[in-house]
C-alpha cells in the first residue's frame, strides 16, 4: 500500500474530494459555524491575534480565519507535513505564512501564538503534537481543536470507503479490464478474438464484485470512484473502436495508482480516530499543564445521530 504521507501529498497536489466528508473531513457546514464561534471569541480578546493552524490540509480553517478577520488583520501561520498542502494554501492566500513541518516538531518560537487551531490534523501525530501546541501557545491564549472521533460519522463513512476501494483492488478489476482492452484493441485491428473473449470472461467476476460493493454501500461510496470506474469501463467497452488504446490503458494505470492512494488516505483517517480514553488523556494532560478547559466533548449536529468529531477549547 502507498505510504499515507505520499497519498495525502499527492491528493493535496490537486484532485477533487477525498470522500469522508471530503478533504479529510473538512466539508460539513457545521464546522464553519464552530470556527466562527472560536474566532468571535478571539476577536473579543485580541486586536490582531497571532494564529497558528496545525496540519492545515486544504486550508479550511485558514480560510475561515481570514474571512472573519477581514477588517482587522489576523497574522496567520499554517503548518502541514505535506509541502503540496502548504503550497496550495499560499497560492490561495499569499498573506499567510506557511511552514512544512511535522506537527510534533514545529520550528517556531515558544509562546508565539494567541490562538492555535487544528481541524482533523493534529491527532495524526499523537500526544506529542498536543505538547508541541502547548509550547507554541502564549499565556492567556487558546487552543481549539476538532479531532477525528472513533465510532463517529466521519469514521464510519471512511470505513465504508476503505472497504469499497479494498474490494475493488482485491477483485483485480483494473488489471483485468486492462487485459481485456489490450486484447480488444488487437481484435479491432483484425487479430484473433479468442484472447479478447477469454479476458472478458476473466473480468466478469470483478464486475460482479463492483456491483456488490455499490449494492452494499451505495453508488456514491468513495466519492463515486467505484461507480465512475464501473461506468467508464462499460462505456469504453461498448464503443471500443472509437477510443485510442494508449489513452485508455494510460487512464486505467492512473486509476490503479489513485485507488492505492485513496486507500492510503482512508487508512490514515481510520487510524487517526481518537477513542474516548485517549481524548480524556488529552484533556487531563492539558489540565495538568495549567490549562482551563472551556469545552470538551463530542461534536454533535442535528442531522446525524453519530458525532462528527471531538471538540476541545482550552485556555492557557
Amino acid at each position: 500500500m502507498t505510504d499515507p504521507k505520499k497519498s495525502w501529498d499527492a491528493y493535496w497536489q490537486g484532485t477533487g474530494s477525498a470522500g469522508a466528508y471530503s478533504s479529510g473531513g473538512a466539508g460539513h457546514p457545521a464546522f464553519a459555524a464552530y470556527w466562527n464561534e472560536v474566532f468571535q471569541l478571539a476577536r473579543q480578546n485580541y486586536q490582531e491575534p497571532l494564529i497558528l493552524d496545525i496540519a492545515s490540509g486544504n486550508g479550511a480553517v485558514v480560510e475561515q480565519a481570514l474571512q472573519h478577520f477581514g477588517d482587522r488583520p489576523a497574522r496567520m501561520t499554517c503548518t502541514d507535513l505535506s509541502g503540496a498542502a502548504i503550497s496550495n494554501i499560499q497560492n490561495r492566500f499569499p498573506q499567510v505564512k506557511g511552514v512544512v513541518a511535522d506537527a510534533r516538531d514545529i520550528p517556531l518560537d515558544s509562546g508565539a501564538f494567541d490562538l492555535i487551531t487544528s481541524q482533523f490534523g493534529i491527532e495524526y501525530a499523537g500526544l506529542q503534537a498536543i505538547a508541541e501546541a502547548e509550547r507554541l501557545l502564549a499565556p492567556g491564549g487558546r487552543l481549539a481543536l476538532l479531532m477525528h472521533i472513533q465510532g463517529g460519522a466521519i469514521q464510519q463513512e471512511c470505513l465504508s470507503n476503505l472497504d469499497a476501494v479494498s474490494r475493488v483492488q482485491e477483485s483485480g478489476f483494473v488489471e483485468r479490464a486492462s487485459e481485456m482492452f489490450r486484447a480488444g484493441f488487437e481484435a479491432v485491428r483484425g487479430a484473433d478474438r479468442k484472447p479478447y473473449e477469454e479476458a472478458a470472461k476473466r473480468l466478469a467476476p470483478a464486475i460482479q464484485a463492483l456491483e456488490a460493493v455499490m449494492k452494499q454501500h451505495g453508488e456514491h461510496v468513495a466519492d463515486d470512484t467505484v461507480a465512475k470506474l464501473y461506468g467508464d469501463v462499460g462505456t469504453i467497452h461498448s464503443e471500443l473502436q472509437q477510443y485510442d488504446p494508449d489513452e485508455v490503458l494510460g487512464w486505467l494505470g492512473r486509476m490503479d495508482g489513485e485507488l492505492d492512494a485513496y486507500s492510503g488516505r482512508m487508512s490514515s483517517m481510520r487510524d487517526a480516530a481518537t477513542d474516548e480514553e485517549s481524548f480524556k488523556k488529552v484533556v487531563t494532560g492539558l489540565q495538568s499543564q495549567g490549562f482551563t478547559i472551556e469545552s470538551a466533548g463530542p461534536f454533535q449536529v442535528p442531522d446525524n445521530e453519530l458525532p462528527l468529531a471531538w471538540a476541545l477549547i482550552a485556555k492557557k
